[in-house]
């Protein structure tokens, strides 16, 4: 954001909606995320505003548009205006958190600068005309330009009216690359053990939001301790050296680098995260001093597993990590077209495009192995050189019903010799072709295990 820059463009149909507002004997502004990201240049992904006018008021003013009360109890309407949904809220104050999370009793005002009072961070408590002038009561410009996130008001007070708030500071921080300020961290510091009692599902939400940040490493160093209170297993990983010359990190500082590494997708960067969790558990030290982790993967596996059934993850995320992190560990040097066809077979292409970035990633986060990303574009040459190869059952020019007309009854046999066909197929001895298939099937019935 430019020095000095204290208006955003709006577009036109907010403009429309926040002037009906005005027509109509009310005020009404952009406010929040979308003022401060149209402030740093992005495009907002949606437009939020706030009013005077109470939500049955807001109402009557769209009575022409689809509303919907969809949290009346706290002043918000979504009104469908033009065909976009538009979340209008009525400035409010709110009192008491007893669950640490929802206030006990809101009560509706008639000033913005009291709305923008009970708001989470400097920069996300700022509000904008309908002509794109900015309003900023508590220094979210400045923050904006020095990079900050910073609480309004009392850093202990936000974060005891709702404990998500301090994994959102961590979030926003790592998505922009800000520093969170001091008296804020001192804050989240000493309160993050009250993240023990938010939902699992909210957790999840912010923390694949956090991991997605470009700056997930520096935000991830400054508050392990915040991260070991969501996933406790963590915490073993924090500053265990490996005694292996191939790793030039301890556990944690390899396991952020590898994140870094990574493309920042959800599975992806979960999976760096979690790769090693098993390792402190599977460590040994051999008579030359050297450290090992025989069977970290598989132990990981089962770690990751659990963690993100704890917090919550859909299942189809859940397999795909643990997937990765048991199966991570993978040499790219052996890679070959024969090695390829059957990891393909094994886990399907997506998956292994996914098993590729995940060594890389693993590889780049040694400290010690070089060419780890080259390494990879090669695989991933290779695997385009063959993926359109025949990898699996359906791909094969023979099946079950050419079997029958070999004169192979139906039964177990059928799956036995096909399952042995493709197998011959992956490691190259013969050919995708149904000639081929058809002289290796009658050879594969006359060995004694496929005998009828």
């Amino acid at each position: 954001m430019g020095a000095g820059v204290s208006r955003i463009e709006i577009p036109g149909q907010v403009q429309a909606v926040l002037r009906r507002l005005n027509a109509a004997g009310y005020t009404g502004y952009a406010v929040g995320g979308c003022v401060r990201d149209s402030l740093r240049g992005q495009t907002p992904a949606d437009w939020d505003i706030c009013t005077d006018a109470e939500p049955e008021r807001t109402a009557e003013v769209f009575s022409d548009c689809r509303t919907v009360l969809t949290g009346a109890r706290y002043g918000t309407v979504t009104v469908i205006f033009e065909g976009t949904p538009y979340e209008i809220t009525t400035f409010r104050a709110e009192h008491g958190y007893t669950d640490s999370r929802h206030p006990d009793g809101v009560s509706f005002l008639r000033s913005l600068g009291g709305d923008l009072a009970r708001r989470d961070f400097t920069v996300n408590a700022m509000a904008a005309y309908a002509d794109g002038r900015v309003i900023d009561r508590f220094g979210g410009l400045e923050d904006l330009r020095w990079g900050l996130i910073r609480c309004v008001g009392d850093p202990a007070q936000r974060f005891t009216e709702d404990a998500l708030r301090m994994l959102r500071a961590l979030r926003f921080a790592a998505r922009f690359g800000f520093a969170v300020a001091p008296e804020t961290e001192e804050a989240i510091h000493a309160l993050c053990g009250r993240l023990q009692a938010v939902a699992p599902e909210r957790l999840r939400k912010e923390l694949s939001g956090l991991f997605c940040g470009e700056a997930v490493r520096s935000v991830a160093e400054r508050f392990s301790d915040v991260l070991c209170v969501l996933i406790p297993e963590l915490s073993a990983c924090i500053g265990f050296r490996q005694w292996n010359y191939h790793h030039k990190y301890d556990v944690w500082e390899h396991t952020l680098r590898a994140v870094e590494a990574a493309p920042p997708t959800e599975v992806l960067r979960l999976a760096m995260l979690l790769h090693d969790v098993g390792k402190p558990a599977a460590f040994t030290m051999d008579k030359q001093l050297v450290g090992h982790f025989y069977g970290h993967a598989v132990i990981g596996a089962a770690m990751t597993e659990t963690i993100l059934r704890r917090l919550r993850y859909d299942r189809r995320t859940t397999e795909l990590v643990t997937l990765l992190v048991r199966e991570h560990g993978f040499y790219l040097m052996e890679d070959t077209p024969k090695r390829m066809r059957k990891l393909l077979s094994q886990f399907g292409e997506e998956n292994v495009r996914l098993l590729l970035q995940v060594r890389r990633a693993d590889g780049i986060a040694t400290g010690t192995a070089e060419g780890a990303a080259e390494k990879t574009a090669m695989a991933e040459q290779l695997l385009e050189s063959v993926s359109a190869q025949c990898v699996s059952l359906p791909q094969m020019e023979l099946n079950g019903n050419d079997l029958i007309r070999l004169g192979v009854p139906q039964g177990p046999q059928i799956g036995a010799i096909l399952r042995a066909l493709l197998d011959a197929v992956l490691d190259g001895s013969v050919k995708n072709e149904r000639g081929a298939l058809e002289h290796a099937a009658r050879e594969m019935i006359d060995k004694s295990e496929y005998s009828l």
